[in-house]
Parts: structure tokens; C-alpha cells; sequence
């Protein structure tokens, strides 16, 4: 089954710094239907104002991961860590035992796009940690590059889960197929642009739930930047 989920059809607060949209429930957003799919709780798509940004705050058991569009977001937590990541940089933070954290936007001149994901950890407890990497473009130029994975491989990010995470741009002819093992879930979300997957058209803030699939088809790309989520029941 494939189930659509319109960019119009999510959650949506605008607080004047930060103008956001939820695909599952979040803060004020509260939609049972909508709660999460399998492990993965939120998908926050972010643009903060210039300057702006999310004082200091905790989380626990949780794996939170920030996949940068546009803009400059900086980060600080209790672990010591702080940088600013980029367009093509994938953070991971796992929240663990409790971590407290700080985003901001870096510029003071232009918006931060950003998602922010929050997949929930196979255990509880577990040690805080943080890590990132760097994707570039030509690493996802028509094809689905892992980018956040359970164990790591291929340079991606580690999480606390048996998810896996990959990343995509696709234009033109451009294309990528993905198989799901039996019991898997898929989850596609259309960062921007327009796309297809297994023959349904889909836009910027768009995404498909995939349950019982076993492949998906991307194809019809128009300047698309696509998230692809293989998840656990």
C-alpha cells in the first residue's frame, strides 16, 4: 500500500523567526492519524529568520538528525560539540541519557532551510553522542546515497536504530530504484522540486508511507531533493 501525504495536509506554525511544517504531530499539531511511521516521529521542515533561532533545550532517547537546504545552522550541547553545518551536511545527534542543545541560524543576513528528524532509538538509555558528514552533490546526483545508517557504513552517520537513511537529486532522465526487504517500511519525503515514485506524482513537502511495497521507482525528477527512509514495523 501507498499512502500520499499532500504538503498542504501537515501541521504548520509560523512564530515569526521560525516558520514551520510538521508531518506528525509536534508542539500544537496534534493529528492521532498522524503520529509517526514506524520509528520515525518528526519531520520538521524549518526556516529560520536570520540571527534567529532555538535556545538552549533538552532531549533524551532520541536520535535527531539535520539535513540543511539552504542557509547556515549552528549548533552547541552539553557535549561539548559546536559547529555550524551547510547545505550537503548530515548532523546526528543522539540524545541518549540527556543531552541539552542550542540551533541557530548563523547568518545574519538570510534564512536557514532546514529538516529537522527525530527517529526514535531501538533502546533506551543509551550513551549521548554526535556525529556528521558531508555529502556533496555530485554523491547524490541521480542516485539514492546512504547518508544516516545503524552501523554507519559507507561513510554515513550512526544512529541507535535499524533504520537507514539516504539521500537524492534527481533531474531529467534521472532515476533510482530501491528495494524494500519483506516487513520494511518506506517512507519518501520531497525536500523540493517535483518528482515521481512508482508512478505518483509528488511535490516540494509532499511524501508516500509505503507498507507491504517491495520496490520504489523514482523517477520524473524537476530539480528534486528526495528523502528516502527504509524503517522497521
Amino acid at each position: 500500500m501507498m499512502q500520499l501525504r499532500k504538503s498542504t495536509e501537515r501541521g504548520h506554525g509560523n512564530h515569526g523567526w521560525l516558520d514551520s511544517y510538521h508531518s506528525f504531530s509536534f508542539a500544537d499539531y496534534h493529528d492521532p492519524k498522524h503520529m509517526g511511521f514506524g520509528p520515525l516521529r518528526v519531520i520538521n521542515e524549518d526556516r529560520v529568520a536570520a540571527g534567529q533561532g532555538f535556545g538552549t533545550h533538552g532531549h533524551r532517547d532520541m536520535e535527531i538528525i539535520s539535513y540543511v537546504l539552504d542557509g547556515e545552522l549552528a549548533h552547541k550541547d552539553s557535549m561539548g560539540n559546536g559547529s555550524v553545518i551547510r547545505p550537503g551536511d548530515v548532523q546526528r545527534m543522539s540524545a541518549g541519557t540527556g543531552v541539552r542543545h542550542s540551533e541557530y541560524n548563523h547568518s545574519q543576513t538570510g534564512t536557514t532551510h532546514f529538516l529537522q528528524i527525530w527517529i526514535m532509538p531501538d533502546r533506551a538509555g543509551a550513551e549521548p553522542g554526535y556525529q556528521e558528514a558531508h555529502f556533496s552533490a555530485a554523491d547524490k546526483q541521480g542516485r539514492l546515497r546512504l547518508v544516516a545508517s545503524s552501523d554507519g557504513r559507507d561513510g554515513s552517520v550512526s544512529m541507535n536504530q535499524d533504520a537507514s537513511l539516504f539521500a537524492g537529486l534527481f533531474d531529467g532522465d534521472e532515476a533510482a530504484s530501491y528495494t524494500l526487504a519483506a516487513g520494511r517500511l518506506g517512507y519518501v519525503h520531497v525536500a523540493r522540486g517535483k518528482v515521481s515514485v512508482n508512478g505518483q506524482a509528488l511535490e516540494a513537502g509532499d511524501a508516500v508511507k509505503l507498507t507491504d511495497v517491495d520496490k520504489l521507482d523514482i523517477t520524473g525528477g524537476d530539480n528534486a531533493e528526495v528523502l528516502v527512509f527504509d524503517l522497521p514495523h
